[in-house]
């Protein structure tokens, strides 16, 4: 079982329990032999257009392949945008040491020129500023930005926020920079398979049911979809109450007056708890995030977490999905209506996509578990290096873990990649290493690996790393 240091929250939520209809028979249906027609034949198909999918096909580009990437959603940026989980954490360890570069640090700084990122000054990192350290504690974000370093004194980490509006549009131009192609509105069903081989995929649309072919296929779903479709094989164990076992609801509330609520809350603090213990008792919560993007005065963030061992599943999302905004709107009405500052507020926008973090996870080439957090030896193919912040005492002693190439590459399926959260890990690693940093790295790795496959004919289990560390160390990435 994960644990956590003192100083970051844990009390995640439990699965909920409710009436599921499901089907009261065992019908089955047969479908009908077709002929689909191929719309691409292509080097590299990447499946999914979050952050660990812009990463492999900017990538794979950018390493000579003809690529293409395909996203269900007319927008990329997955749970960075459309999920409002625009925080980027983890970037450094306590003591201050960026380990996290590459296209993710290409990223804040593209959108940092368009005053679309924010983050501490690189001075203060693994410091403890007082000023600072305040400002990340008032913001209710302690759990992203402040750990307790070998003194037992608060210093601030180096995470960013980004503005999810300017990223979808500034994620749109790097892809197709970079050369790729990219296909939106389209819903990836299942792969094509000649035997254990991955040679392309099936995808729905308005246009209809059609095929694309390609060399590689690189699943950046999150979940991992196109696993069952390959017989690849998987594990999906999750602990009742864990952080991957968690759905996310985000929703944005603005025109709140900052100063009136700050005002409230220091000279009336009894009222603001007697306020805060009604709010409770009549079905709201109390609790957000201010934000903090520079040029977004006025406007906090709330994310709720729902427990769930099924977040694939279409029934469960649907009940969470609507018990959740009630709940969040109830919130808001509470809020409006007893709290100072929030008179004039209204809700902003909330996430379009229902927060994932776990399922799904192959067994790949090599399988991470706890124990190699525990250690300060790099593998030989390491792809990424993920700073280690969130187990206390063993994040002092062991600030730093390494990735290596093998975990995305799924055992016994060929031309497959995995680049998401379901790459190869038990419950454990996952907890600590499936955020959005940690997904572009495994975007970056696995489509530069997938360029020089087909560059130089190999199967993607069988490239050469030393060519395949050149690529990634040329954009940016942060090795051993």
């Amino acid at each position: 079982m994960a644990q956590y240091g003192s100083e970051v929250f844990h009390n995640y939520d439990k699965p909920h329990h409710f009436n599921k209809k499901g089907i009261a028979s065992s019908k089955t249906v047969t479908e009908a032999s077709r002929e689909i027609k191929v719309i691409r034949e292509t080097d590299v198909i990447v499946v999914g257009g979050g952050p660990g999918g812009i990463a492999a096909a900017v990538s794979a580009a950018r390493g000579g392949a003809d690529t293409i990437l395909l996203e269900r959603y007319g927008h990329l940026g997955g749970m960075a945008t459309g999920g409002l989980v625009n925080i980027i954490p983890n970037l450094g360890d306590i003591y201050g040491e960026q380990y996290i570069g590459g296209f993710c640090q290409e990223v804040i700084d593209r959108l940092a020129a368009r005053e679309a990122a924010c983050f501490p000054e690189r001075r203060f990192w693994g410091k403890g500023e007082p000023l600072v350290v305040e400002k990340y504690l008032k913001a209710n974000m302690m759990h992203f930005y402040i750990r307790k370093n070998h003194e037992d004194k608060y210093v601030v980490l180096y995470t960013a926020v980004i503005d999810p509006e300017i990223a979808k549009d500034e994620m749109n131009t790097m892809v197709t920079e970079a050369g790729a192609e990219l296909l939106l509105h389209t819903w990836v069903t299942e792969p094509i398979m000649e035997g254990n081989s991955v040679k392309g995929v099936i995808v729905e649309s308005k246009a209809g049911r059609q095929a694309l072919l390609g060399k590689v296929v690189i699943d950046c779903t999150g979940d991992g979809d196109l696993l069952p479709g390959t017989g690849t094989e998987t594990v999906d164990y999750m602990v009742p109450g864990s952080r991957i076992a968690q759905f996310g609801f985000v929703y944005w509330i603005c025109n709140v007056d900052l100063e009136k609520y700050d005002d409230f809350v220091n000279t009336q603090p009894e009222k603001y708890k007697e306020i805060t213990r009604e709010i409770t008792k009549l079905g709201g919560s109390a609790f957000f995030s201010r934000g903090l993007l520079d040029h977004q005065e006025g406007v906090v963030w709330v994310h709720r977490l729902i427990g769930s061992l099924h977040q694939t599943d279409p029934e469960e999302m649907t009940y969470i999905d609507t018990m959740t905004r009630k709940q969040s709107v109830r919130s808001w009405e509470l809020l409006k209506k007893y709290m100072p500052g929030f008179e004039k507020s209204f809700i902003m926008l909330s996430a379009p996509q229902l927060g994932t973090s776990g399922g799904r996870r192959i067994v790949g080439e090599y399988f991470l578990t706890g124990k190699d957090m525990d250690t300060d030896r790099p593998f030989e193919d390491t792809i990424a290096i993920f700073p280690d912040n969130d187990r206390g005492e063993k994040s002092l002693k062991y600030p730093r873990t390494y990735i290596p190439y093998r975990a995305l590459v799924p055992k016994e399926t060929e031309g497959l990649l995995v680049a998401c959260r379901a790459f190869s890990a038990d419950h454990e690693f996952s907890e600590f290493f499936n955020l959005i940093p940690h997904c572009m790295c495994f975007g970056q790795a696995a489509g530069a690996a997938a360029a020089i496959a087909v560059k130089e004919g190999v199967n993607v289990r069988n490239v050469n790393y030393a060519a395949l560390r050149e690529q990634l160390l040329k954009y940016g990435a942060i090795l051993p």
